[in-house]
């Protein structure tokens, strides 16, 4: 007997990792993982990795999928053996939207990076000897420095993880632990993140050569039609205003501007004239289909406040405070490539982040400054230098901490893909 058709299509498990790094929780793959269709970039892994995630989404809570309605959730990671003899493993990041069938690929997620070494070496991607050579004879714990090739921007990042020898004699990545990162609730392992010559050496960190520019916002509603801004390329495109240029203190929480569609739009017009003075757009409107770069931020002088926790923020505790706009939205805490940019614009002298971390009123260059954002504070630190007239990033460094959450299977309609 010859049974008929059904009239439905059969859903495709996939093995999948969900896991927690920084601020943000992404999806993650193992590429050979993935259906063959997908394990090359193209329509079929975006409509795939856009449904697991439940994208596009008119109601915005991303309810059928693994994404939570926000920024800092709606991401996917694909990771692989790398070719390269001095890497470990390749990343390579997608920013999912919401709303939109759209995947911004353009640039990295900083906060996920924190979990790349960890999953990499759960998932076999990370030589065992290796792993286990990186504890001591007669030690039970020690520090594996996974190499990461960071492909969406073709950059090199170490991350220290910390692993442990279990009581059956096997090294396991330590996941647990008392460092405390603002904007995540529960304490975990340590995991310090190297960013290295995070700047193209054939560019320029600032893409107009000025390390402060008068930046052209005619038409977009502030108060002056000119402000000044540095425009810089580390870690992510990022533009930098002062709080105060924009109406704000640089103390806002996200309540303060994600429900304002009139001072979100707003902030949209000046991102898109903003991409067109660093030379990412040749017109405003490219920047509807490139929401991930560039980012937009603002910077005020240390100043005390309450984060969005309740915990108080004395203004003796930090050198400036920073707010940043992610996908539309003020971001909750700080994502971490705009972290790399902080460190990096803080670092040079002369630029609105160095001033506002008072760097100005001394002439000796800073080498890492703690910044306040919405969930509390964050220290980062970086080495800049001139290099035949051009200013570089040689390295910028941070401490986060990831987590495992979830390691089994993701489920997907085939005719979704």
């Amino acid at each position: 007997m010859t049974l008929p058709n059904p009239a439905f299509a059969p859903q495709l498990s996939v093995p999948a990792t969900y896991m927690r790094g920084g601020t943000s929780k992404g999806t993650f793959f193992k590429l050979s993982d993935l259906p063959e269709r997908c394990q090359v970039a193209g329509e079929s892994r975006d409509k795939f990795l856009l449904r697991v995630i439940g994208s596009p989404d008119p109601y915005g809570k991303q309810i059928d999928g693994l994404g939570n309605g926000s920024s800092s959730t709606s991401k996917t990671v694909i990771l692989s053996e790398s070719s390269r003899s001095d890497h470990d493993v390749n990343y390579l990041f997608g920013q999912v939207n919401i709303a939109k069938p759209m995947i911004d690929w353009a640039g990295n997620c900083g906060n996920l990076t924190a979990a790349v070494g960890a999953c990499a070496i759960n998932m076999g991607l990370v030589d065992a000897d290796k792993i286990t050579n990186s504890i001591e004879e007669d030690a039970e714990s020690g520090i594996c420095e996974v190499r990461i090739w960071q492909q969406n921007i073709s950059k090199t990042i170490i991350a220290h993880v910390p692993v442990y020898m279990d009581a059956q004699g096997k090294v396991q990545v330590q996941e647990t632990g008392d460092f405390e990162l603002d904007g995540v609730t529960f304490p975990a392992a340590e995991v310090k993140i190297e960013f290295i010559d995070p700047v193209d050496s054939s560019s320029d960190m600032f893409p107009t050569n000025n390390l402060i520019d008068d930046f052209d916002v005619s038409g977009c509603g502030l108060a002056a039609d000119s402000v000044k801004a540095t425009f810089i390329s580390a870690g992510i495109p990022t533009i930098f205003m002062k709080a105060e240029d924009l109406g704000f203190t640089g103390t806002e929480l996200q309540g303060d501007i994600n429900s304002d569609n009139e001072l979100l739009a707003k902030l949209e017009n000046i991102r898109a004239k903003g991409g067109v003075a660093m030379g990412l757009f040749k017109d405003v409107s490219e920047a509807q289909t490139s929401q991930h770069i560039p980012k937009i931020a603002w910077v005020g002088a240390a100043q005390s406040y309450s984060a969005s926790s309740g915990k108080a923020v004395e203004a003796n505790e930090i050198d400036l405070v920073v707010r940043a706009m992610s996908m539309g939205q003020l971001h909750h805490a700080m994502m971490g490539t705009a972290a790399v940019a902080i460190a990096a614009a803080a670092t040079t002298q002369g630029t609105l982040v160095n001033e506002a971390a008072g760097g100005g009123q001394s002439k000796k260059q800073l080498s890492e400054v703690r910044f306040g954002h919405p969930s509390g504070t964050l220290l980062v630190g970086g080495k800049t230098e001139q290099v035949d007239g051009r200013w570089q990033a040689k390295k910028v460094s941070m401490s986060r901490s990831a987590r495992r959450i979830m390691v089994g299977e993701v489920f997907v309609p085939e005719y979704a893909f």
